[in-house]
């Protein structure tokens, strides 16, 4: 039997790759379809890189050949988190399927401790029992150049369903105008718009502001600014006469498209803008080439309303067999212990905490996060 050659890593940052690399990482991805999704392209490492200064990518090889790619987050003390976090809905250790890269070996070989992971996709089993939980990630899968199969199964599943489309859809334009499905649009109007609704949600609810966060903010704002054949942000948005009335922003890659932000004007909320706008898009997916809209995981029933295919994703902590990693598995196996496993107030607590880490970049930043998240516990749960 072959022994294998160790692996050796190469910490570059993300918006440093060499040409080589980049085509290395694209020609990976588009061998795997588990990788197809934007967030784990080359890409949308290379734009968050341009917004943190944080941001890298462990180049891994074996006999000086290219192996697989980490994109991560360098936090003090050897920990990690997946490049993006929190907006990272998908990470991966992306690879060749020959690779034989076990992730406590490749998070040894790039001096990581550990690794957080929130929606991990793992084709080939690298990260083993460091999954501790499956989550199901809702998609819209509509091939074909006809969504009318798509819809007739969702009108099928629900009796009301196709009428109050009907209701609403005639109620909304008595009230505004016709309805308009806009695909891609570049208004920089209408983007600000969605942005300050999605924001006065958060005040609303309680939630932690992501978009007040100026890396976070950035990256929003350069991905809406840019958009080629391969990557770019695209934004979905469904308009009475003039009047802007819903709309949904993220990443885009190929046919594959995965909104972050959605909102809808919500004094037109008698309406269902939410609900038309869903219909609307998926009704022109064929036209824009998108095969794929992937809502991401999560319970939220409007996402359970409009999805019929999905897939596992994985959250847990991977480590490395190192100390810095016998630490990180210590302080994970103690939220583990049955008090707390137990206790949904105190997971909720820890669950946004994990967020705000990821979001804020000072202990300034993360001291008013955790306050916040606090203080606003009571409105989360009357929201929810």
């Amino acid at each position: 039997m072959q022994e294998v050659a160790r692996v050796e890593a190469e910490i570059v940052a993300a918006d440093a790759l060499s040409a080589a690399d980049v085509a290395a990482w694209r020609a990976m991805q588009a061998a795997e379809a588990a990788f197809a999704n934007p967030l784990l392209s080359v890409d949308f490492a290379q734009a968050v890189g341009r917004v943190r200064d944080d941001a890298r990518v462990a180049v891994f090889r074996r006999r000086d050949e290219t192996i697989g790619f980490l994109p991560h987050h360098r936090r003090p003390g050897g920990f990690a988190r997946p490049i993006g976090a929190p907006f990272c809905d998908y990470h991966a250790l992306v690879a060749r399927a020959d690779a034989v890269l076990p992730a406590a070996e490749a998070l040894a070989a790039a001096r990581l401790g550990a690794l957080r992971l929130s929606g991990l996709v793992d084709p080939f089993d690298a990260f083993g029992c460091a999954v501790q939980a499956k989550i199901w990630s809702h998609r819209i899968v509509v091939e074909g150049d006809s969504a009318g199969p798509y819809l007739q199964a969702l009108w099928a599943q629900s009796v009301n369903r196709q009428k109050n489309y009907r209701r609403y859809t005639r109620s909304l334009e008595r009230e505004a105008g016709r309805l308009r499905l806009v695909p891609d649009d570049r208004d920089p109007a209408a983007f600000q718009q969605l942005i300050d609704w999605k924001r006065a949600q958060f005040e609303r609810t309680g939630l932690h502001d992501f978009l007040a966060v100026p890396w976070a903010a950035a990256l929003m704002r350069g991905l809406f600014a840019h958009r080629d054949a391969r990557f770019g942000g695209q934004m979905v948005s469904l308009y009475a006469g003039e009047r802007l009335v819903a709309a949904h922003f993220g990443a885009r890659a190929g046919a594959w498209f995965h909104p972050w932000i959605a909102a809808f004007d919500l004094e037109l909320r008698a309406h269902s803008p939410g609900m038309l706008h869903q219909i609307e898009a998926i009704a022109a997916m064929p036209a824009m080439g998108i095969t794929t809209y992937d809502l991401g995981a999560g319970e939220d029933h409007w996402k359970q309303q409009f999805t019929s295919a999905g897939a596992w994703i994985g959250a847990g902590l991977a480590a490395a067999p190192t100390f810095a990693g016998a630490l990180a598995r210590s302080s994970e196996r103690f939220w583990m212990l049955p008090p707390l496993r137990a206790a949904p107030v105190l997971r909720r607590v820890r669950n946004r905490l994990d967020q705000i880490a990821a979001l804020e970049l000072t202990l300034g930043g993360r001291i008013e996060g955790a306050a916040h998240a606090l203080t606003t516990q009571r409105r989360r749960q009357w929201a929810a």
